[in-house]
């Protein structure tokens, strides 16, 4: 028989585990738990002959619950001791960040929760007792070290993110305050490609000398992106058509669009211009 003592102090932690246990599909498994003067116990017997999986669902449920658990009260610390200057609302979305990598095919969560999963399968092979918050803080420093990086990552990010935004605002901010140039843009994202046309449904070239002003543009190199954007911040369409011939073809750069031109935008899929572009494709492929 092997016997398994989890020592912790915290009711919450208690029942996930007591619920994690009670779902296990193992034969000759018993589970109890005792009160004692420091710790609450959760004891785990086993009876059977396949002590590695007794040894894997054990370490499966203890890395769920270290991750639950342990991992958002360690992210607000360091937050809030090395990160102190970051708003409220800014350290909840860089904690929404790391939890986008709370994910099986992300290749943080991989590591990370291969790296709790290994320090409690060979701990628990060596002991019969674990007390949770001793083991966590003295036993788990790979853990730490790859959570450190992903939350520095994840600052990054929002710190990315955060110039995108104001990048946008100064953009919206301009908009709102110059008087539109001409009534309406169409813009159709055509095989990956974007076309310009004006109302009388004349293809735009926004490489013209005579159209194109590069106050908009910072960078060398122009993508064709960027040619499209400039052109648009220099006309100031009083509305922007946005066409997509073929579905699902949104991106980055067309929410980019709807946020810099917000009720300017109208997205369409049904009208002629569509139904054109829709056949050039069907033309194209056959």
């Amino acid at each position: 028989m092997k016997s398994l003592c989890i020592k912790i102090n915290n009711n919450s932690i208690i029942k996930y585990l007591l619920n994690r246990f009670s779902l296990l599909e193992l034969d000759n498994l018993y589970i109890s738990s005792n009160s004692f003067k420091i710790y609450d116990n959760v004891i785990v017997h086993y009876s059977g002959s396949n002590i590695n999986l007794f040894y894997d669902y054990v370490c499966i449920i203890l890395t769920d619950m270290i991750l639950k658990f342990y991992e958002p009260v360690v992210l607000k610390k360091e937050l809030n001791n090395d990160f102190f200057y970051f708003s409220c609302a800014e350290k909840d979305r860089i904690i929404e960040l790391c939890d986008s990598e709370n994910y099986m095919e992300s290749e943080f969560f991989r590591n990370k929760y291969l790296s709790i999963y290994n320090s409690l399968f060979k701990y628990l092979k060596e002991h019969h007792s674990i007390v949770l918050n001793g083991f966590f803080n003295f036993r788990l420093k790979e853990y730490k070290q790859l959570l450190d990086y992903i939350l520095n990552t994840c600052i990054n990010r929002y710190l990315i993110e955060r110039e995108y935004f104001e990048f946008i605002n100064i953009l919206r901010l301009y908009i709102n305050s110059n008087i539109s140039k001409v009534s309406n843009i169409n813009l159709v994202y055509f095989n990956d490609k974007i076309v310009l046309l004006d109302d009388q449904k004349k293809i735009i070239d926004s490489k013209s000398t005579q159209s194109f002003n590069a106050k908009f543009l910072s960078d060398i190199t122009f993508s064709d992106n960027d040619y499209v954007l400039n052109y648009l911040l220099n006309a100031l369409p009083a509305h922007l058509t946005i066409h997509f011939p073929i579905t699902g073809a949104e991106d980055d750069f067309i929410n980019t669009l709807k946020l810099i031109f917000e009720d300017r935008v109208t997205i369409c899929n049904s009208c002629d211009i569509c139904s054109i572009y829709k056949n050039i494709n069907t033309d194209i492929k056959t």
